[in-house]
């Protein structure tokens, strides 16, 4: 038998798998009846010496994403199988703040996350988000892969 998600984590990051990521959560938080939270993080390290306002950059960023899934949102909220869906995005060093303020607070059984498009040179020196979170999380993690025509 299929292992039953009760909590299922969607980290979006605006990428080209954005849609992709949503679509397959709410996909697994359907058939699983599984509570469903999209998550996002505006990388606060180019704002870090303008004393930006990160609530404010936050708040934004929610409206914009929430805007940009909006379809899929709606599909989600009103899908029976679906409990709750909620939406949130923090400002900060974007795996630190993914995994210890949105992922972790939230318990999820399964992250989905997009496979991250950086080049090899820069991979190097950043890594990626979806490395970082198979190696660091203590629950299931699905990599969401580009599709070879996009």
């Amino acid at each position: 038998m299929a292992k039953q998600y009760k909590r299922i984590f969607a980290a979006l990051d605006g990428g080209q798998t954005q849609n992709m990521v949503a679509e397959r959560a709410i996909e697994l938080a359907a058939d699983t009846h599984a509570a469903l939270m999209f998550g996002h993080v505006v990388d606060s390290v180019p704002y870090e010496a303008a004393g930006t306002d990160f609530a404010a950059l936050a708040a934004d960023m929610k409206a914009k994403l929430e805007e940009s899934i909006a379809d899929l949102l709606e599909k989600a909220r009103n899908n029976p199988n679906i409990p709750e869906v909620q939406v949130v995005v923090k400002a900060g060093r974007i795996t630190e703040t993914l995994s210890e303020q949105i992922i972790e607070p939230y318990h999820p059984d399964l992250v989905i996350c997009g496979e991250r498009g950086l080049s090899n040179i820069k991979y190097v020196f950043v890594g990626s988000v979806s490395t970082y979170l198979i190696r660091n999380l203590r629950c299931d993690v699905l990599v969401i892969k580009e599709d070879e025509e996009a």
